[in-house]
C-alpha cells in the first residue's frame, strides 16, 4: 500500500476558524495531518516573524482527529516552529488556509495566509494558499472541498518548481455556477487608502486605515478576470523578488 503523504496544515485565521477546519477536514482524505496554527487571528500579518518576544506552542485537541499545535506567534513562525521543533523533518506538503476573504492581486503581499505558504516554500517544500472570497466568519466552504482536494493532489502528484507555490482563490458562488479553474497572472490592482482619524475620550489622536480595491487592469489572464467570471484562480507565486529583467540595465549605469 502506497504511503500516505504528511499533509501540514496552517492558516492566518486562528486555529479554531471554519476555514481552517474545513481544509483539515479535506487533508485527511488525501494524507496523514498536523496542524499548526496561530492562537489567535493573525490577518494582514505578511510575513512577519517574533524576534522580540517569546514563543509559545501548546499541544490542544479540538476535534481529536490529528495532532494539533496553537502558536503564539505568526503564520510565518507556524511552519519553521512545525519543521523544526514538532516534525523534525519536511512535510510532503503544506497548505494554508482556507483563509476568510480574498487574497487575490496585490493582497497577496500583506496575507498571512500566503506568509505561510510561502515559509514553506522557501522550506523546500510544496506549498498551497487557499481563499475563498467570503469575509465572513459563518462563511460556507461546502463548494470549496472538491477544488481544494483536485488542486492538493495535483501538487502532490506533479510537484512544483523550486522556489514557486500557489495562490489559490475561490469565488463566493455555489459549485453550480463555477465554471471552472484557470491558471493566472496576479492582477496589477492596488488599494487606494485613507485613515479616518479620531481622538479618544483621553484627547489621543488614533486611526483606523480605510480604503478601496481598485482594478485598472483589463487583462482576461488575471485572477481579478477569473474570480469576477466564475472561476477558481491559480497563480504561481515565487518568493525571489528579483526584477531579474532590470539587472542589466542598471548594469549600463555609472555605479563605479
Amino acid at each position: 500500500m502506497a504511503k500516505r503523504p504528511l499533509i501540514l496544515v496552517t492558516n492566518d485565521d486562528g486555529i479554531t476558524a471554519p476555514g481552517i477546519r474545513t481544509l483539515i477536514s479535506i487533508m485527511h482524505s488525501i494524507g496523514d495531518v498536523v496542524v499548526v496554527a496561530p492562537d489567535s487571528p493573525q490577518s494582514g500579518m505578511g510575513h512577519a516573524i517574533t524576534v522580540n518576544s517569546t514563543l509559545y506552542l501548546e499541544n490542544v485537541d479540538i476535534d481529536g482527529k490529528q495532532p494539533e499545535y496553537s502558536c503564539s506567534g505568526t503564520p510565518a513562525d507556524c511552519v519553521k516552529l512545525a519543521v523544526r521543533e514538532i516534525l523534525h523533518k519536511k512535510p510532503d506538503i503544506c497548505v494554508s488556509g482556507i483563509n476568510h476573504g480574498s487574497n487575490s492581486s496585490i493582497n497577496v503581499i500583506y496575507s498571512g495566509t500566503m506568509s505561510a505558504a510561502l515559509e514553506a516554500g522557501i522550506e523546500g517544500i510544496p506549498a498551497i494558499g487557499f481563499s475563498l472570497l467570503d469575509y465572513n466568519w459563518n462563511a460556507n466552504f461546502e463548494h470549496c472541498k472538491s477544488f481544494v482536494e483536485t488542486i492538493t493532489r495535483q501538487v502532490l502528484e506533479h510537484g512544483l518548481p523550486d522556489g514557486v507555490v500557489l495562490n489559490v482563490n475561490l469565488p463566493n458562488l455555489d459549485k453550480k455556477d463555477i465554471k471552472g479553474i484557470k491558471v493566472c497572472r496576479q492582477a496589477r490592482a492596488n488599494w487606494v487608502e485613507e485613515f479616518d482619524k479620531r481622538t479618544n475620550p483621553m484627547g489621543r489622536e488614533y486611526y483606523w486605515l480605510a480604503g478601496k480595491f481598485v482594478n485598472n487592469d483589463n487583462g482576461e489572464d488575471t485572477d481579478e478576470w477569473a474570480l469576477a467570471n466564475g472561476y477558481v484562480s491559480i497563480v504561481p507565486v515565487q518568493f525571489d523578488l528579483t526584477a531579474h529583467h532590470t539587472i542589466q540595465r542598471l548594469n549600463t549605469w555609472k555605479l563605479n
